[in-house]
């Protein structure tokens, strides 16, 4: 871990601390307000010794929070050398990475850059003509598809079908439309400097990296990029298209606390997630969906329409905990984190253009088994197979 790194770990810890003791403050400010107001003008001497007290209190320990992580964090980078290896480049190091972009990716990278994760593509084997590119969800790397510690759909589509696999990592706490446009650069760039003409390329996405496909199809399109002349199909596994539900729960959960001075300001630990996570709510692909529009006020689905592509096959993959995805459970709880409407894009406003033949469903499946699961590689295999 590198000096800066370290540094910019321990000022995010401390700010984090820091705001515990804001929320303190704020709320012992609104009880003792509500206190003093039944007692009236006779106890206003009382309040305004309290108040100061507490002031000075309050502010003592919300610089003693922020600075003891601040403070030894900058102390032990003294001894890390700046050479040395980055956070990112370690396994558990990437793992902590990813899960702290997911959630503060767009705070991370205006306040503590060398934390952030920027948009790269990991090309893994001998270039063919044939590309498949991975892009993993919120709060992964693409170590995510490791997981259960088989072979990667990606290995297995290169020694079964000849794919070169190209594993995506980037913040996901970026609105998904930034990372929309960093994807279709870095497709264009790919292409561009592949030394075989590409005449096949596949975009396979979990969870949130399958809305970024989507908005990396409108921003390529918009930019008329030469990558989408090989594309054929975009594959997404879970991916909320229509939004999660844990995403709506934080919102509404946000809203009602702000109804009243004792919990507003308990409210701020959920509005603190990421832009990325907010962009789930409704599955936002656009710049359109967020810009100019105050993402902590409770609001029905607004999402422009995002077309397929002339010419590409779009599938889906969801899962449901639940055998059966109309059970009372497999409606409720979907993947333990997506419902299957969601996944597969029916829904009473927004209908996707998905095929019969292009759906599927897998009962007893949890959102993370989708990652690296028998039953999701032999439905990949079935629709990359020629003919």
């Amino acid at each position: 871990m590198r000096d800066s790194e370290l540094k910019a770990a321990a000022d995010l810890a401390g700010e984090a601390l820091g705001g515990f003791g804001a929320i303190a403050r704020d709320v012992q400010r609104v009880v003792s307000g509500r206190v003093f107001g039944l007692l009236g003008q006779g106890a206003a001497p009382v309040r305004v010794a309290h108040d100061g007290i507490s002031a000075v209190v309050h502010a003592s320990v919300r610089v003693g929070l922020r600075g003891v992580p601040s403070g030894s964090g900058r102390a032990v980078a003294l001894t890390a050398a700046a050479h040395a290896p980055r956070l990112a480049d370690t396994p558990r190091g990437a793992f902590a990475l990813g899960a702290m972009n997911g959630m503060w990716g767009d705070r991370i990278e205006r306040d503590h850059p060398p934390l952030a994760l920027g948009f790269d593509l990991r090309v893994d084997g001998d270039p063919s003509d044939r590309l498949v590119v991975f892009l993993h969800g919120l709060c992964e790397t693409d170590e995510a598809w490791r997981l259960g510690g088989r072979p990667t759909y990606g290995e297995r589509l290169r020694e079964d079908a000849g794919h070169t696999p190209v594993y995506a990592r980037y913040n996901s706490g970026r609105h998904i439309s930034d990372n929309g446009r960093a994807a279709a650069a870095a497709l264009e760039a790919l292409v561009e400097a592949w030394p075989v003409p590409v005449e096949e390329l596949v975009l396979i996405g979990h969870s949130m990296g399958g809305l970024v496909a989507r908005s990396a199809c409108h921003y390529g399109e918009r930019g008329a990029h030469t990558w989408l002349g090989a594309l054929r199909h975009v594959i997404c596994l879970g991916s909320p298209h229509l939004g999660a539900p844990l995403e709506r729960a934080a919102a509404r959960g946000a809203h009602w606390l702000r109804r009243l001075p004792e919990t507003a300001p308990f409210a701020r630990l959920l509005t603190e997630r990421s832009a990325g996570v907010k962009d789930l709510r409704y599955g936002a692909l656009l710049e359109e969906d967020w810009d100019g529009i105050d993402p902590d006020v409770w609001a029905p689905d607004a999402c422009g329409e995002v077309p397929f592509l002339p010419g590409v096959t779009y599938c889906y993959i969801g899962a449901t905990v639940a055998r059966d995805k109309d059970s009372p459970l497999g409606r409720l709880v979907g993947d333990a984190l997506v419902q299957f409407p969601s996944a597969s894009g029916e829904g009473p406003r927004r209908r996707l253009a998905f095929e019969l033949e292009n759906g599927q469903h897998l009962g007893g499946v949890n959102h993370l088994q989708l990652l690296n699961h028998p039953q999701v590689y032999e439905r990949l295999a079935g629709w990359l197979s020629p003919g």
